[in-house]
């Protein structure tokens, strides 16, 4: 059972541990919670959809299930995968709807304590504050945490958040 602790800053904080799926993208490490992540898969045959916006890929099949394929590298404003690179998934759900999320690669599974976890640093950049819930400061590398949510809130004009 988790603790309640107050912080010095008034914020109440619950202690005990959250797991998260680690992936990379250009060459920053990041983390999704474990119990958002459907499935992870290797390149897929992904079907270009026509006037799409430049960040949706296409569409793929699971298992019979059409799934939006997301890449997360044009989402958050990152330059393209080196030319003959494949990048990987890992598929989350997003108002009963499955989406696949492009990256260059997955690492190992985490579980962090919670009171290692911090807001958003102000000096993040913007595209990644609007999609990150906070971070974890790791012994080499600041970890952030996306927010699958507000990755994957788009307007009505189809543009993201």
């Amino acid at each position: 059972m988790n603790d309640l602790i107050v912080r010095d800053d008034l914020s109440v904080v619950t202690t005990g541990s959250q797991d998260y799926v680690t992936i990379k993208l250009d060459g920053q490490s990041l983390g999704i919670p474990v119990l958002a992540v459907h499935d992870v898969l290797n390149a897929q045959q992904i079907t270009k959809i026509p006037r799409a916006p430049a960040w949706v890929s296409g569409v793929l099949n699971l298992r019979g299930r059409i799934v939006t394929a997301i890449n997360l590298r044009t989402r958050l404003g990152l330059p393209p995968l080196e030319d003959g690179k494949k990048s990987m998934s890992i598929v989350v759900e997003h108002g009963e709807e499955p989406y696949s999320l492009q990256i260059d690669s997955v690492g190992e599974v985490l579980s962090l304590d919670d009171q290692l976890f911090e807001r958003n640093p102000v000096t993040l950049d913007k595209k990644w504050r609007d999609v990150s819930r906070g971070i974890y400061r790791l012994e080499n590398e600041l970890l952030p945490i996306l927010d699958v949510d507000k990755l994957l809130t788009f307007d009505a004009e189809g543009k993201a958040a």
